[in-house]
């Protein structure tokens, strides 16, 4: 067990909002909030379910927030919701026997992929061009969703980013897609949650501490993101993409060598 401490508690408050407030938008806050977790002495596995209960509060305020604001298409997140809840489970379940090094490598090369894609394609995103999809580009969406919430399960970081870059391909413009990706993300993080609270893997006093930030975090960050518009959630998307490839690397070379 972690002994309370009010300067823990404190960091937990600082770097949960923080990890929130970058999350609302774009993904990317378990960079900060699951070394914030490590860093008071709590065990990887525990850190992991204790992060997917803070998220979790955070994810559902901001979603709620895009969905106040209008940004969200509710009739393509409830078919995709389900799916990513399921796989999130499921890749949660897989997690606890797997190393998470197995899948790295890839998510190292994908990321650059998306990020260089979207460096390029200047005016991408910036206008919605999304309409009713065919049933086999339905399939292909659906598909690319449900592997999102499998590696959120599974490893978890960079699932933000992965979901809006997937709702762009397929038409929204990058505010939308935020949106959509919160709703998307609420359901991995809850899906994991189910399974890391099965397993006991959940310190509820921190876990609660974190989610309270969080939810303020997540609140501020989704205000910014619907008055700032597209080109702050690009810039900001762009960004927090260069920290994850970066992050994932430096990881990765270190369990290696």
């Amino acid at each position: 067990m972690v002994e309370w401490d009010i300067s823990l508690i404190l960091i937990i408050i600082l770097l949960g909002f923080l990890a929130a407030f970058i999350d609302a938008v774009v993904g990317g806050g378990g960079l900060i909030s699951i070394p914030a977790l490590l860093a008071i002495g709590m065990p990887p596995a525990v850190a992991l379910g204790t992060n997917k209960l803070a998220s979790v509060f955070g994810s559902a305020t901001s979603a709620f927030r895009f969905l106040r604001s209008g940004k969200v298409d509710l009739a393509v997140v409830a078919k995709l919701f389900p799916f990513v809840f399921i796989f999130s489970i499921i890749g949660a379940s897989l997690a606890t026997f797997l190393p998470a090094e197995l899948l790295k490598p890839i998510v190292i090369v994908v990321l650059t992929i998306v990020m260089i894609y979207t460096l390029i394609k200047k005016d991408w995103g910036s206008i919605r061009t999304y309409s009713k999809l065919t049933v086999p580009k339905a399939i292909i969406f659906t598909a690319f969703m449900s592997l999102i919430g499998f590696y959120d399960g599974f490893l978890g970081g960079g699932t933000g980013s992965f979901m809006l870059f997937v709702l762009l391909m397929f038409g929204f413009d990058f505010l939308s897609a935020a949106g959509n990706a919160k709703v998307l993300n609420f359901g991995s993080n809850l899906g994991a949650l189910v399974l890391f609270i099965s397993l006991g893997h959940v310190d509820y006093f921190y876990g609660f501490i974190m989610a309270a930030s969080m939810i303020v975090g997540s609140y501020i960050g989704a205000m910014f993101a619907i008055k700032k518009g597209v080109g702050y959630v690009k810039v900001l998307f762009v960004s927090v993409t260069a920290i994850l490839i970066v992050k994932s690397a430096y990881d990765y070379l270190q369990n290696i060598l």
